[in-house]
């Protein structure tokens, strides 16, 4: 890797450049994968050797492989992590200045950008571009920050986080270490300022210029420049600093006032530097001076009269003469204003001002810090009363300032001296001194300065207080001109002065962020500038001897040397800079004329812009395809697309995502014409030949590599190549190179090898692309694939069979050859139809010159070779010929008409010239093929076996091939499947033969076997010569192989894991001993893992396999096979050891279950969901044969619990959920598989538990069965299935439609137990419920089962919740939990969904009526439906049906004849009519605003015009009634319309009227209902019921009522015939009785209606008699009734009058029901009240203690009844007859 990394660096031909990148690349990419593969991470430290280091640095460092292989990359770095911490350091260092210059390059190009910017985001950039100044050295970089700053600070509104962070950048630029960029700034800083203060801005206004400079006027930008720029060793820095200060200075004419002060304000601090430039000789340093200047007009001074005798008397500290001279010239109008102080200013004490402070000796300023004082407060104390004394001697008192002075040379002293106020009493005696003639105080002058200065040293708060008191500094400029005078010392005044002085710079935080605790410095010190430049009389502490804005850049010289990591700063920078990869790859090709303007050394060389197009996958495979396409010799296209190949190898290695890969990249280019036509052509030569080996092997990768669903582009074009030739050249190689093979076998020589290798490399190579291609074909959805796919097929086919030569002795023929032709033809007959494209040969003739061929093949190598126990060398041969027996099945099976076609699978037929013995041996051949070694080869066979006895007579020949086995087939195939060490693909395709031949009849009993043909089973006894057959033979089978436990016992060791091995070898077995060798314990290990890879399936569901449907135990045999196809793989299934029975002869073998050897421990193989799948297929196949044995078996070795303990809905979601995120294809198809192995093992455990419970009420509903497998088929209902591929999205669909089938069947069979835990999970989870409901229902056309089994499931649903709704029940939690979601919004969701169906559906179509019947369930259920129906205009498009159905129906009934058509066409639409009904009527149920719309359009006028209509149908007729009946009950607005004639209603609608007939005015819906009432009803008539059911409901309207009085109707009751007295009563007398009752009793509900029930002659003795009667059922209704009338004023007398009415009245009393005690005595209350004939008359004693009685009886009960309603109206009305009694 180091050597070809090397070599890329270098300038070599671009062929080479790119031989060493792809070896670099490929070689490093297998290293990561090797060492992700043998070497934890964590170990890489003491494992790696030093060269593998270096090489994964290299590719760590490698920028071009990061971006192409981000994964390998990852691990390469966490690898160098690990191993190298210094280089994996190194690396750390390149990524983040990669990261700088990628930062730096978006800064730029985003600053340029027009529009709104990112602040904060173009700073962040800047800062980071900044640190990256060392590599990329591009300064225009500087003038964009400088920009920026400048335009951030030009707004007052400015956000201060901006201008804080924009000041930090130009602060960092203006002092970088490097000096171009610190020269560029002050370049671009001046510019700035030229341009906004400049004199070509003098007419301009100052407002709009001069907000530009802003971001210089700020303390720390001056202090910079003035601190650092001006003295900066760089001759364009310091001048340039100089012209900025001297162009702020000088600025007063081109500034605002308020520009102007804030430059004061930020120049003040600044001042003490700037005057350490005051000079005479330049223009900056005479600017400088006239800050001092004294005679400044006002408005025009740089500062303040404080601040210029600051700076006067600061300059008498400078080193330069004439700068003090000058001083002391500005400093004389200041000490002249204060007249009569001390010295007198003449020429002499003047003389000496320029130099006052010019000393020789330096003070110590130094303070002492130590905590612990020697010193006592007391004495101290004493030593400030005897200073501050008056009295006391002056010597004294300086003898104590003197002690004092030393005193405070102890800091912690200060505080104690402070709180007595010496610095107040020392400036009062300065003062004094100063201002007093007399010179006695003199002596304490010098001491009160020391004392003073020691005092501001240590207290900056003290000093900035004294450091603005103008008065208090003259004063001690006076007492230093005092002292000088007097010969004193000036040095400690002169330290005093320079203190307060340099305040504004004495710390170093006022320019930084930090505390000044976080410095470490003393409370005062000086920037080192100042000390140097100044004439200081003590030596202060200095600080930033640099500027504290300085960044220190880390050592960067060792990156620019390695050449590696130049390298990759190289492309980072440029790929950047070009706005990404193919930008630059542009401007490399020379589409871009731009020239780069940075840096000469940032320039990519040649031999790195080909590495850059090599590693770029578009670019390289783009050059790759022009090579192709402009190719003009041999090896150019070779090399190309060797390099295209290597490409997809490389990245099948990488595991690169599929979103990136080369497949997707190489689809957008335009490759097909660049390859196209070297396919059309046959090769002429040796050269073509190879080249054309290398196309087809790349082709071959191609579509193996990353398949997906937009490959049908490729694959179309690939299709339609092969196809549109005239010559087929591609397939008619296949002849050509089977020729030469041939030849070359019967006589090669030695010029001829190379020749032969060839062809048999073409031959590989062109059999594997068909492979590929057949494969993809079985897996695209696209149509004109699927089209070209059938001839393709074809075509392929007629080649292959002339492939098959089998003229010769199987010991010359090429088996690689032969095995090679077999293995296309599995694939090329795994497509269903492949036999019926051919244009010259009929289906049924190929298939069976493909039959002959491959039992000839059977024959050959199995039969006559003794199997594979007597040689290796057909084990490939036979298993791709028993996979194409089995693919051709289903193809025979499909084509064929009759099953005559089975008889042509007998081996001998053509072998024998005696038919009798061909006969015999029939399919004999197929049965040693069940116990070959090969697993796949034993599930092949099997599975042809199952296909061949889905028919009855494959059933038969493979009964008569096994008569000499012992136990026949039913053994031989139950021993197979119940073989616990066998893989689970082999034992599935027995179970499902064992399924098939359970569909063959089978007699019950000896009598039934004499005339049945199927004589198996057969069981013979050979002790006591018992033989069974059919039924009790199989019966006694199942006992005898203990059938059922032991699939219980396969069931409970089910693994539905998707990986089956561990990485730990398991426990050795016990028999294994401690001195057992090494090999052996690895044979223990391999022989545990074995089963584990036997149960990989060769593919896909295999067989045909017969499901019995339930009920069906006996009948005739009509099987229905369902095709299926084994995928071949074109690599074999990876197995460490082969299992299977070999070790006996297939001629004898009696497959028992003593087959294997019980002297070791036995291996158990895997157990999958695929053999659970056919076990449930099977299990119900014998309980549709066996029930009762069945189902005992089942519940007594819990085999329906534990297979409904194998799904886990839970391991289905998290599988789902990986195919919807990009995973590597590998992991996707284990994904695919998991789904689907699973969700078809729930679809057959569905079909199982339901076929159970429908033999079964209770096999499944106990509690522990079916909770747990109701929350999985829920979890599963709920899966979403978007972005599914259309296999497994087909699958789960399949699989909802047989939970719901099962859920609703469920609901059926047992509602009580199932209901409530249906509808508390569906409650739970309805949201997404809803959305599987959506997809469901949007299969009508394309899956109708699913569509079926969804509405049946939400009719037994909704049904069962509307019979709640309807009886009040809501009790239980079912009912609260799934009520409350449908009567919300999910209810009217789901309306929408149904009504969505139900309305593009036409009537014809049967599934119409069964979506009407879910919608009238679930409108039955929820009024939020409801709602939702009525607005979305149900209602109305019902009525508008109807009326259009009535014009049908009047049109057809005004035809002159009768026809069969006309009578089909007038049930069609009394069908549809019964249909709209039953809606309407749901739509209207308890619910209002329905009614209200209905009444609006005039329903009951419809239903009038159509009532002839559903005279004629007894059907029609009742849903018409039932209609109405809801439509009436509790509306009296729909009781007037029915009582209404059409033409009076309120209906002055056009339409109805145009449509409608006009009718007589006593015609009415109601006179129509009487009628029908009025007439004698038959037995059970629902219609008679209904219209008093409907009458009813109208009596309790007043329009009604009169109708009812008008029409005599009432008088029809005292004609009714009653029940005899004393006689059981007949239906027949008491069912219309109950109904009148029903009638009467709604109609004494109104005062009218009271009175006409007593106005009919005989009603009120015969309402009594009944009562009376032992008739018991109807006396609570009568009591009700007559209860009501005597609420009616009028009827009083007339109830008083029947004594037999009064007294049983007052027997109700005495009643021991509590209903009939309370109407009793409430209408005796109502007799009672306000009527004084019934008082007279019901006071008798008797009614009066029966009263009484029942008050006290009530009394005692009302503690415990008083909140039942009923009891308390009771106690009422007794308490009121009491009272009306005793009054």
């Amino acid at each position: 890797m180091c050597y070809h990394h090397g070599m890329t660096s270098s300038e070599q031909p671009e062929t080479s450049l790119i031989h060493h990148r792809m070896v670099f690349t490929g070689t490093g990419i297998f290293t990561i994968r090797l060492l992700q593969t043998l070497l934890p991470v964590e170990k890489a430290g003491d494992n790696l050797p030093e060269s593998t280091v270096a090489a994964i640095f290299l590719m760590c460092l490698d920028s071009s492989f990061s971006v192409a292989y981000p994964l390998i990359h990852e691990s390469a770095v966490a690898y160098l992590e690990q191993a190298c911490f210094e280089r994996y350091s190194l690396y750390r260092r390149v990524s983040r200045i990669s990261h700088c210059m990628e930062a730096t390059c978006t800064f730029l190009k985003d600053a340029r950008a027009e529009g709104d910017k990112n602040w904060h985001e173009l700073l962040e950039l800047a800062d980071q571009g900044i640190d990256a100044f060392p590599y990329h050295q591009h300064l225009p970089v500087v003038k964009e920050c400088v920009q920026i700053c400048s335009y951030l600070w030009k707004f007052a509104q400015a956000s201060p986080l901006l201008r804080s962070e924009s000041q930090k950048i130009f602060l960092k630029l203006l002092s970088h270490p490097l000096s171009p960029v610190k020269a560029e700034t002050y370049s671009c800083t001046l510019s700035i300022l030229k341009e906004c203060l400049g004199v070509q801005n003098v007419a301009k206004p100052a407002s709009s210029i001069c907000s530009g400079v802003h971001f210089l006027l700020h303390s720390r930008v001056l202090y910079e420049i003035s601190m650092f720029g001006l003295q900066d060793q760089a001759r364009e820095v310091s001048a340039a600093a100089k012209d900025i200060l001297l162009y702020l200075l000088k600025g007063r004419l081109m500034m605002t006032a308020a520009s102007w002060s804030r430059f004061n304000e930020a120049l003040y601090p600044v001042i003490p530097i700037l005057q350490s430039y005051a000079s005479t000789e330049d223009a900056l340093g005479n600017c400088i001076l006239l800050i001092s200047e004294a005679s400044a007009e006002k408005g025009d001074e740089v500062c303040s009269l404080t601040a210029r005798l600051r700076a006067a008397l600061r300059l008498l500290f400078t080193k330069h003469h004439t700068v003090r001279n000058t001083a002391a010239q500005h400093l004389l109008p200041h000490l002249t204003s204060a007249g009569g102080a001390r010295p007198t200013l003449d020429s002499s004490t003047l003389s000496c001002l320029p130099n006052l402070y010019v000393l020789n000796k330096s003070v110590d300023i130094k303070l002492s810090n130590s905590d612990k004082s020697y010193v006592k407060v007391e004495s101290v104390n004493k030593l400030y009363n005897i200073l501050t004394s008056e009295t006391v001697d002056l010597v004294l008192r300086r003898s104590a300032a003197e002690q004092l002075t030393i005193v405070l040379q102890d800091s912690s002293m200060h505080a104690v001296l402070k709180a007595l106020g010496l610095s107040d009493k020392l400036i009062s005696f300065i003062t004094e001194c100063v201002n007093n003639n007399v010179a006695s105080m003199d002596c304490l002058l010098e001491p009160s300065i020391c004392m003073l200065r020691k005092l501001v040293f240590a207290d900056p708060s003290l000093r900035h207080s004294l450091a603005q008191q103008t008065s208090l500094l003259i004063m001690l400029l006076r007492a230093s001109l005092l002292i000088k005078e007097k010969q004193g010392d000036v040095s400690e005044a002169g330290a005093l002065m320079c203190i307060l002085l340099f305040d504004e710079i004495a710390r170093m935080d006022v320019w930084t962020d930090k505390a000044g605790s976080d410095t470490g410095l003393s409370s005062f010190s000086l920037p080192a500038a100042i000390i140097r430049r100044y004439n200081l009389p003590f030596q202060a502490p200095s600080h930033h001897a640099v500027s504290p804005y300085c960044s220190v850049l880390p050592p960067y010289s060792d990156l620019l040397s390695l050449k590696p990591a130049w390298e990759a700063l190289q492309i980072t920078w440029n790929t950047v800079w070009h706005s990404g990869i193919d930008g630059l790859l542009e401007h490399l090709r020379g589409f871009r004329s731009d020239v780069p303007e940075f840096h000469v050394d940032l320039v990519l060389s040649e031999s790195q812009a080909v590495v850059l197009r090599i590693s770029n996958l578009r670019s390289g495979l783009q050059d790759c395809v022009h090579a192709v396409r402009d190719a003009s010799s041999h090896s150019t296209v070779t090399f190309a697309m060797t390099r295209m190949h290597l490409y997809f190898l490389i990245e099948r290695l990488a595991l690169k995502s599929t979103a990136q890969s080369s497949k997707n990249i190489l689809q957008t280019l335009s490759w097909h014409n660049a390859v196209e036509r070297f396919l059309m052509v046959r090769p002429a030569c040796h050269q073509d030949e190879r080249l054309l080996v290398d196309i087809v092997s790349f082709l071959n990768t191609f579509f193996k590599q990353n398949q997906s669903e937009q490959d049908h582009q490729d694959l179309k074009w690939l299709l339609e190549l092969l196809l549109n030739q005239e010559s087929h050249t591609l397939l008619n190689l296949l002849l050509s190179g089977e020729a030469q093979t041939h030849t070359q076998i019967q006589s090669q020589g030695e010029a001829d090898k190379l020749q032969a290798h060839l062809s048999h490399r073409l031959q590989r190579e062109l059999t594997g692309l068909f492979n590929t291609l057949l494969l993809r074909m079985t897996h695209t959805s696209d149509r004109m694939c699927e089209v070209l796919s059938g001839p393709f097929a074809s075509e392929l086919s007629l080649r292959l069979l002339q492939c098959l030569r089998l003229s010769d002795a199987p010991c010359f023929y090429g088996l690689p050859s032969l095995e090679r032709t077999l293995r296309t033809m599995a694939h090329v007959t795994a497509l269903p139809g492949w036999s019926t494209h051919t244009p010259n040969m009929e289906p049924n003739t190929l298939c069976l010159k493909y039959l002959s061929g491959l039992l000839e093949v059977i024959s050959s190598f199995y039969v006559d070779l003794g199997g594979n126990s007597m040689s290796f060398m057909g084990k490939g041969v036979t298993k791709n010929a028993v996979t194409c027996l089995l693919h051709l099945s289903h193809e025979m099976m499909k084509q064929s008409q009759n099953e005559d076609w089975i008889s042509l699978w007998s081996l001998g037929r053509e072998q024998s010239s005696d038919e009798q013995s061909a006969a015999q041996l029939g399919l004999a051949w197929l049965i040693p093929l069940w116990v070959d070694r090969d697993p796949e080869v034993r599930c092949a066979s099997l599975a042809v076996g199952a296909a061949l006895s889905s028919l009855e007579r494959g059933c038969v020949l493979l009964s008569a091939s096994c008569q000499n086995i012992s136990g026949g087939l039913w053994a031989t195939v139950l021993n197979i499947l119940l073989e616990r060490q066998e893989c689970s693909m082999v034992r599935r395709e027995a179970a499902f033969i064992l399924q098939n031949l359970l569909v063959m009849p089978m007699p019950a009993n000896a009598e039934e076997a004499k005339e049945c043909a199927w004589q198996s089973p057969c069981v013979h006894d050979e002790d006591s010569g018992l033989c069974l057959v059919g039924l009790p033979a199989l019966q006694a089978l199942l006992y005898h192989w203990q059938f059922f436990e032991r699939v219980g016992q396969m069931v409970k060791s089910c693994y539905t894991g998707r990986h089956a091995f561990t990485l730990s070898p398991p426990p050795p077995p016990a028999n294994v001993t401690q001195e057992t060798d090494l090999n052996d314990s690895l044979k223990h290990w391999r022989e545990m893992l074995a089963p584990l890879n036997q149960t990989q399936s060769s593919g896909s569901m295999s067989t045909s396999s017969t499901l019995i449907p339930s009920g069906s135990s006996s009948g005739t045999h009509s099987p229905v096979p369902t095709p299926g196809v084994i995928g071949i793989q074109d690599t074999p299934v990876n197995r460490l050891t082969a299992q299977g029975q070999s070790d006996t002869d297939s001629s004898d073998s009696a497959l028992t279950q003593e087959s294997h050897p019980r002297g070791r421990s036995e291996h158990v193989a895997i157990v999958t969901p695929h053999l659970l799948l056919a076990v449930c297929g099977l299990l119900d196949n014998l309980l549709a044969v066996l029930p009762e044995f069945s189902l005992t078996a089942f519940k007594q070795n819990q085999i329906l619990q534990n297979m409904a303990s194998v799904v886990d809905a839970a391991a289905i979601s998290r599988c789902v959920n990986e195919l919807r995120t990009p995973l590597l294809p590998a992991a996707m198809e284990d994904a695919r598989n998991q789904v689907l192995s699973s969700v078809y093992y729930v679809q057959s455990l569905c079909k199982l538990l339901q076929s159970a419970a429908i033999h079964s009420e209770d096999v499944l509903f106990h509690r522990e069965i079916f909770k747990p497998l109701l929350n999985n088929l829920i979890s599963i209902l709920t899966l979403s299935v978007a972005d599914l591929d259309a296999q497994a999205q087909g699958a789960v669909l399949n699989t909802w439609a047989d939970v719901l089938m099962l859920l609703a069947t469920l609901l059926c069979k047992n509602q009580a137990a199932v209901g409530p835990s249906v509808g508390v999970a569906l409650g739970k989870h309805w949201q997404r419920f809803s959305d599987t409901l959506r997809v469901c229902l949007d299969q009508s056309g394309a899956e109708s089962s699913l569509y079926t089994s969804t509405l049946q499931f939400l009719c037994v649903l909704f049904t069962e919740e509307a019979k709640r709704r309807s009886g009040g029940r809501t009790e239980d939690q079912a009912s609260s939990s799934l009520t409350a979601v449908l009567s919300s919004e999910p209810g009217e969701v789901t309306c929408e969904l149904l009504l969505e169906q139900y309305e593009k559906i036409p009537f014809q179509d049967p599934l119409k009526k069964m979506t009407a019947k879910a919608l009238m369930s679930l409108l039955a259920c929820s009024s939020s439906a409801q709602s939702y129906a009525c607005k979305a205009g149900v209602i109305d498009s019902c009525v508008e049906r109807m009326k259009h159905i009535y014009a049908e129906l009047h049109l057809e009934s005004v035809k002159p004849g009768k026809s069969t058509h006309r009578r089909k066409q007038v049930e069609n639409s009394m069908r549809e009519l019964k249909m709209i009904l039953e809606i309407l009527r749901n739509c209207l149920y308890q619910h209002n605003e329905s009614k209200t719309v209905a009444t609006e359009l005039r329903l009951a006028a419809v239903l009038m015009a159509l009532w002839p209509w559903f005279l004629l149908d007894d059907l029609t007729m009742t849903a018409a009634l039932e209609l109405l009946c809801v439509y009436t009950a509790s509306c009296t607005v729909a009781c007037s319309a029915l009582c209404s004639s059409s033409s009076s209603s309120s209906g002055s609608s056009g339409s109805v009227q145009a449509v409608l007939p006009k009718a007589a005015v006593t015609n009415s819906l109601m006179h129509g209902v009487m009628k029908l009432a009025s007439q004698v009803a038959p037995d059970n008539s629902s219609i008679h019921s209904l219209a008093f059911a409907l009458l009813a409901n109208l009596a309790i309207s007043r329009d009604c009522r009169g109708v009812l009085l008008k029409s005599n109707f009432l008088q029809h009751f005292l004609s009714l015939p009653m029940p005899k007295a004393g006689g059981r009563s007949s239906s027949s007398a008491t069912e219309p009785l109950s109904l009148w009752l029903k009638l009467l009793l709604n109609v004494s509900f109104g005062e009218d209606g009271q009175q006409m029930i007593l106005r009919l002659r005989g009603a009120l003795e015969l309402l009594v008699g009944l009562a009376q009667s032992k008739h018991s059922s109807s006396k609570p209704t009568i009591l009700l009734i007559l209860h009501n009338i005597c609420f009616c004023s009028a009827n009083k007398p007339k109830v008083l009058a029947n004594d037999k009415a009064v007294e049983l009245l007052v027997s109700c009393l005495g009643s021991s029901s509590s209903e009939m005690h309370t109407i009793g005595a409430s209408a005796l209350w109502a007799l009672l009240h306000n009527n004084q004939k019934a008082k007279a008359t019901l006071k008798c004693p008797s009614i009066r203690l029966k009263v009484e009685e029942a008050y006290m009886s009530a009394r005692k009960d009302e503690e415990q009844t008083s909140d039942k309603p009923l009891n308390v109206y009771l106690l009422k009305c007794l308490r009121n007859l009491t009272h009306i009694f005793s009054s």
